[in-house]
């Protein structure tokens, strides 16, 4: 398993661009923003003079394109591109996206951030069909249902494909004749349009990444929207109208970047709001409020101001550092973590220390950051977390699928307090949350997703149904409050 800073990983970010001749650059740009979506592979797919050419690979964008032939070759009016972490199939070259299709008739690109929640019984009736994979990826599954589609057009294809797959997804295509998107009908996965100054439109999971290549943002994907791009233009349809928004809270709790903004809520703005909320719900008299770099630093000066303590940097983070440490010792792993965090002695030696995080998944982070602290002399450290403690699992594309991994599923805010070493823990409410990032209050939850909090899903879940539900059956939680069916 890998051990990071973080202990979540979302599974991917999609940029794609139609009608700008440097199409293929402003996606290798794109995506460098996107980065933290997902650090595992990387590709772009590109309309060029000789039809859609595709590089791709292991590792960080960086390390996937070391050379600038790599992306001359994909030089064109049009591109795909992808980052990504594996939240469903594996770490393997054949799951890197985009996925490209070759057929007698035409080419296509097939990019994905999320999960599907039917993926495995598809694939399994696919198979049975004589439909044969490529990859272990359930993005693929899509490619199939469009394929076996008997719409007379690929537009019709595609919006029967969308109304078979179920869970949370952002799908984006390119073929040789338009740039297509889609959004699941919760939102779960953000999506957004933007349109370049000197021609062109993008579609991207972050309005940061518009931004980045100097786009202006037009406006989100709703829910259940189906979009092509071509020389005619932006051409949108719903391809169902049972949709409900439930934008998955951990974009705004830890996953987005803070200066992208979600269906009109600005990320870091949010974040404070939920710093500010905590202080009001768990306060504590300290001497300080620190932050762990960088997610939670938005919070941790919600925190301050709400509750007129002083913010201090009392951690820093190294910039430098490779991103994940796969290290076979606990005093490995350790010396990992400090290699990317370091507490400053002068500031918090003495000190009651207020630590803001955003979450606690497994719980190994925090006793590592919370023993930094000790380490360097805090007197006392109060650790606040501004969400409520993860107990269920996600299955929308989040690499989290039993309560197995969750300290809060497993362990009381007592025993967690004791077993992080810590003077004192407090977790923001599920109300706190809601209100906090302020989405849409005429929907349930503010338009948000808080399943992993509280247990409540917004869909079906399909194939994961019966394995949930024997895990609430075994930890005797009433199967009546989870909505998993």
């Amino acid at each position: 398993m890998p051990h990071e800073i973080k202990g979540l990983n979302e599974e991917c970010g999609v940029f794609g661009v139609w009608g700008n001749d440097n199409a293929a650059e402003i996606t290798h740009l794109g995506l460098h923003t996107l980065q933290h979506r997902g650090q595992e592979g990387a590709g772009i797919v590109g309309l060029t003079t000789d039809g859609l050419r595709r590089h791709y690979g292991l590792g960080l964008l960086s390390e996937v394109f070391t050379k600038p032939m790599q992306l001359q070759a994909l030089h064109g009016r049009a591109a795909l591109g992808h980052v990504r972490y594996s939240t469903a199939g594996g770490r393997v070259l054949e799951n890197i996206q985009p996925l490209l299709f070759r057929f007698s008739d035409e080419a296509i690109a097939l990019a994905h951030n999320g999960n599907l929640t039917n993926a495995i019984s598809l694939r399994k009736r696919l198979e049975q069909n004589g439909a044969i994979f490529q990859s272990t990826s359930d993005t693929e599954v899509l490619m199939h249902l469009i394929r076996r589609s008997v719409a007379p057009d690929f537009d019709g294809q595609l919006r029967a494909a969308l109304n078979i797959v179920h869970g949370g997804f952002a799908f984006m295509l390119l073929t040789e004749h338009a740039l297509y998107a889609a959004s699941d009908p919760n939102g779960f996965r953000p999506l957004v349009i933007g349109k370049l100054p000197d021609g062109g439109t993008v579609i991207c999971s972050e309005t940061a990444a518009l931004t980045a290549v100097g786009a202006t943002f037009v406006r989100d994907v709703k829910p259940g929207e189906m979009l092509r791009v071509d020389d005619k233009g932006v051409h949108a349809q719903q391809y169902t109208t049972n949709t409900q928004l439930a934008v998955c809270s951990m974009e705004f709790i830890y996953f987005a970047r803070p200066d992208s903004t979600i269906h009109g809520v600005n990320v870091h703005q949010a974040r404070v709001r939920l710093g500010e909320q905590l202080a009001r719900e768990q306060p504590v008299a300290a001497d300080m409020v620190c932050g762990v770099p960088n997610s939670s630093l938005s919070a941790a000066i919600g925190y301050a101001r709400e509750s007129g303590i002083p913010y201090e940097m009392g951690l820093v983070k190294s910039q430098y550092v490779a991103r994940t440490f796969i290290q076979p010792t606990q005093e490995l792993r350790e010396r990992s973590v400090r290699m990317k965090l370091s507490a400053i002695p002068e500031v918090v030696r003495g000190k009651r220390v207020i630590l803001v995080d955003d979450s606690i998944v497994r719980g190994t982070t925090s006793m590592q950051i919370v023993k930094l602290l000790r380490d360097a002399g805090a007197k006392e450290v109060h650790l606040r977390i501004s969400s409520p403690p993860l107990r269920f699992p996600c299955f929308y594309g989040i690499d989290i699928q039993s309560m197995n991994e969750l300290m809060a599923a497993n362990h009381s805010v007592a025993q967690m307090r004791e077993m992080l070493n810590v003077d004192s823990l407090g977790f923001l409410s599920v109300q706190g949350l809601e209100e906090g990032v302020g989405l849409d209050t005429d929907a349930p939850h503010h338009g948000l997703c808080t399943a992993y909090f509280t247990g409540e899903y917004p869909t079906a879940l399909d194939d994961y149904a019966k394995t949930l539900h024997q895990e609430l059956a075994r930890r005797q939680i009433d199967v009546q409050e989870v909505s998993a069916s």
